[in-house]
């Protein structure tokens, strides 16, 4: 439900709220938050919440240090694992100067920028991701460890897959929450689980991503587990994606989904730093299914875009470079550049690459391009790209540009 702030006061009042959880995001995607009472609501909606921007990763805001935390009403979402007396409510906000201006590091509007300037070009995106992670048990003292919760497979059953409740816990705190999954299953990795979204515009979309890192570590710290969202947990293991699927709207008519294969195949390659964030990442890529060359294919998983066999709305494109560690609202609103990109050029669709890890055509493999295969490379191929410097503020990508895991 999309509320103003008029009904979030009117609700808090009604549902006994005591705290707001005012929510956003770093320039690499983590969730951050300042908890507010109910009764400072008025005055976070009206003048904002002010935070010390120079404690916050990429931010760079050493000297003038002062930014304000304005929520967005539309965004307000109850935690269902807090307690019901004296409620706790979350909601995103807008990032701002102390004058009101905009702040450049603040991804999530940038996302909300560039869903706009599609918009006002004819076009409408959709995004769902397919988001894999590990479930690993913690010590006597409550540490993570790399013991994992079992040695199930993919899409196994109950006894030999023991994460099913923790799946089906977390599917029903975010349906109360008004998130909505598709499926969820064990995956090939001992403790690898997998959960899928629904479609939903770019904002929400990402919005949904980050709340559900949130909510699977705290029902997995529930269950006295851990949850881990990082590419390659296990160096003998398959690593755990962000398989992001998307589709479009052209003036009302669906956009045949092989018209923004195109500009991603172009654009891959300077786009991967802020797709695989982490030196991890890179661990991931080119093997279990994880790409390592710049191919499409109708449905090979092992290519970076497939459009997978599906029928009417459902018919899509997946990119299936990305992982978890990724900042989901720059990484939809470079997607969503690249796809425009790639159709207002007109670039040609090259021909499909149907091949596995070991190919018969040898020459054929070798003529595609590659993905950066460390995140020094792929930080080299973003730093002299004039697309990603058109579109990624100076901020943020020095913010990538800089050793981090």
């Amino acid at each position: 439900m999309n509320y103003t702030p008029d009904e979030v006061m009117q609700y808090i009042l009604e549902e006994d709220v005591k705290f707001i959880r005012m929510a956003f995001c770093d320039i690499y995607g983590k969730q951050r938050n300042a908890a507010i009472m109910a009764g400072e609501l008025p005055r976070a909606f009206e003048h904002g919440i002010a935070f010390d921007a120079s404690a916050v990763s990429g931010f760079d805001m050493e000297v003038r240090s002062d930014l304000f935390l304005r929520p967005n009403a539309s965004t307000l979402k109850e935690l269902p694992w807090r307690p019901q007396h004296g409620r706790v409510a979350h909601m995103f906000c807008d990032i701002v100067h102390p004058d009101g201006t905009p702040f450049e590091g603040d991804t999530r509007r940038l996302l909300r920028a560039t869903a706009q300037q599609a918009a006002e070009r004819g076009f409408e995106f959709r995004f769902g991701t397919e988001m894999e992670f590990y479930l690993f048990r913690l010590d006597e003292q409550g540490r993570p460890t790399k013991d994992p919760f079992d040695e199930a497979g993919y899409m196994d059953v109950a006894p030999e897959d023991k994460g099913e409740n923790v799946r089906r816990d977390v599917c029903l705190t975010l349906e109360r929450m008004g998130i909505f999954p598709e499926s969820s299953h064990h995956e090939s990795g001992p403790g690898q689980n997998e959960i899928d979204f629904r479609y939903a515009d770019p904002v929400a979309a990402a919005d949904n991503a980050v709340l559900f890192r949130s909510v699977v570590r705290t029902i997995a710290a529930q269950n006295g587990l851990w949850a881990d969202f990082s590419p390659r947990p296990l160096p003998d293991k398959d690593g755990s994606g962000m398989h992001i699927n998307l589709s479009a709207v052209k003036d009302g008519k669906p956009l045949p989904p092989r018209e923004l294969i195109p500009g991603l195949l172009e654009r891959a390659r300077e786009m991967t730093l802020f797709l695989n964030p982490t030196d991890n990442s890179y661990e991931r890529l080119g093997r279990d299914k994880a790409p390592a060359t710049v191919a499409w294919s109708e449905e090979n998983r092992w290519q970076l875009v497939r459009l997978p066999a599906a029928a009417g709305e459902y018919r899509r494109v997946e990119l299936r470079s990305p992982d978890s560690m990724a900042n989901p609202y720059l990484a939809f609103a470079l997607i969503i550049h690249a796809c425009l990109d790639g159709i207002e050029r007109q670039l040609p669709l090259p021909e499909p690459a149907e091949f596995g890890p070991f190919p018969t055509d040898v020459k054929r493999a070798a003529s595609l391009g590659r993905l950066p295969s460390s995140r020094k490379e792929a930080t080299l191929a973003a730093a002299s790209s004039t697309f990603i410097r058109e579109h990624v503020p100076e901020r943020v990508l020095r913010g990538y540009c800089i050793k981090r895991d």
